[in-house]
């Protein structure tokens, strides 16, 4: 049996039954197109979040308070010794360090006139800004007093729309959890980041976030270092100099190289989560197939009879079933593809905002996998038609 034979049955046999192969078809492409869509939009939302996280630089230790083991917030872990301003103060005279940036973190109502919003309020050093690539479209950032901090306060973007409009409001006096700021500065527009909205901050100096969130310690202290080391060198240097002033190692230190690996794998996992709940649609499309075999092996004995009567060898009738069953997988994965391709298509047309990462990769894959997906389905149906007694097969007309 040459090729153009097997081609010719096998169309043959597709269009005889154009019904049950257009719904066979629809399956598979129903459950290509589930997984395609759905790893496209978990991978695009990995690579959105990764980028999103590195927008505050390259190059970033944090330090925070308490010694975790498996990782955590620096506000919720608890330390025998907090970090102090003065602790982070001396982290700049380190090797290679750039910048030290001391964060506290807490919400307040922030009121101009007769307008209150109640947002979050970000304690920080002078040096916030160029560490985070932060910048600055009205003003200048929180100045370096040098000392005790003047009552300066900048604005993220959202802040300043939402108090002032299109009014310009540097200068002008705002109460900050009560207490009376200067506006100095206005923050560019920077959107989300894993939901924490970097526009709608108000940012004042460290000493006097510490006094008005009666803190004793700082919730964290970014360094940033110089190209000409390596962040685990940059690490140790941290940790010996805190060591020194602690007597002992009562706090966590994260490279950005660390904090961006763990979540890398946090977000593959939940693409490949969100895929696998994909391929349960591809599961009934294969379910689909499995079924539609069985019934055309039953239904062509005599068929099946009449070509090995006809000197058609066990292998040969084998290939043509899976040939069937290979075809009509590849033909719905092919659609599954036109499907997904519409569907991301629309998507990326009413939600420009929603991150689409479509790889070709992917679209290798999912056509790999219909294949796949057709020869697992299609090898029992085969093997049993494979398996037919000729005289019995040719009784059965």
């Amino acid at each position: 049996m040459l090729s153009q034979d097997y081609l010719r049955l096998t169309l043959g046999t597709l269009r005889s039954g154009r019904m049950r192969s257009a719904l066979t078809i629809l399956g598979i492409a129903i459950g290509i197109a589930a997984v395609l869509m759905l790893t496209t939009l978990g991978e695009g939302l990995r690579l959105y979040v990764l980028e999103n996280f590195s927008q505050f630089g390259s190059r970033i230790v944090a330090v925070t308070p308490g010694k975790a083991q498996t990782g955590g917030m620096g506000g919720i872990l608890s330390s025998t010794r907090p970090i102090s301003l003065e602790d982070a103060q001396s982290l700049r005279t380190l090797p290679y360090a750039i910048h030290v940036v001391p964060i506290v973190q807490g919400a307040g109502a922030i009121e101009y006139g007769n307008r209150v919003r109640h947002t979050d309020i970000l304690g920080t050093g002078p040096d916030a800004a160029a560490a985070w690539q932060f910048n600055v479209v009205l003003g200048r950032y929180l100045p370096d007093s040098g000392g005790y901090s003047q009552p300066f306060a900048v604005l993220g973007h959202k802040v300043r729309n939402e108090l002032f409009g299109e009014t310009n409001p540097l200068g002008r006096f705002i109460r900050v959890g009560g207490e009376r700021y200067r506006v100095v500065g206005v923050m560019e527009e920077k959107g989300q980041m894993l939901g924490f909205d970097l526009d709608d901050i108000v940012y004042i100096p460290i000493d006097r976030a510490l006094s008005l969130f009666n803190r004793a310690g700082l919730m964290e202290v970014d360094i940033t270092y110089q190209a000409a080391t390596t962040a685990q060198a940059m690490a140790e240097r941290i940790r010996a100099r805190l060591i020194a002033r602690h007597g002992g190692e009562d706090f966590t230190i994260i490279t950005q190289d660390e904090m961006l690996s763990s979540l890398d794998r946090i977000l593959g996992i939940l693409t490949l989560a969100i895929g696998g709940l994909g391929g349960i649609s591809l599961l009934v499309g294969a379910i689909g197939i499995l079924t539609i075999m069985v019934t055309t092996v039953r239904e062509r004995r005599s068929e099946i009879g009449l070509l090995r009567a006809l000197g058609a060898t066990s292998r040969q009738v084998l290939l043509l079933f899976l040939s069937e069953a290979l075809l009509l997988a590849l033909a719905g994965g092919v659609a599954g593809l036109l499907l997904s391709a519409l569907f991301l298509g629309l998507l990326a047309l009413t939600i420009p905002a929603l991150p689409i990462q479509i790889s070709p990769l992917f679209l290798l894959l999912a056509l790999g996998l219909s294949a796949i997906v057709g020869l697992l389905a299609g090898v029992l149906p085969a093997r049993q038609a494979a398996r037919l007694n000729p005289v019995t097969a040719l009784q059965s007309e």
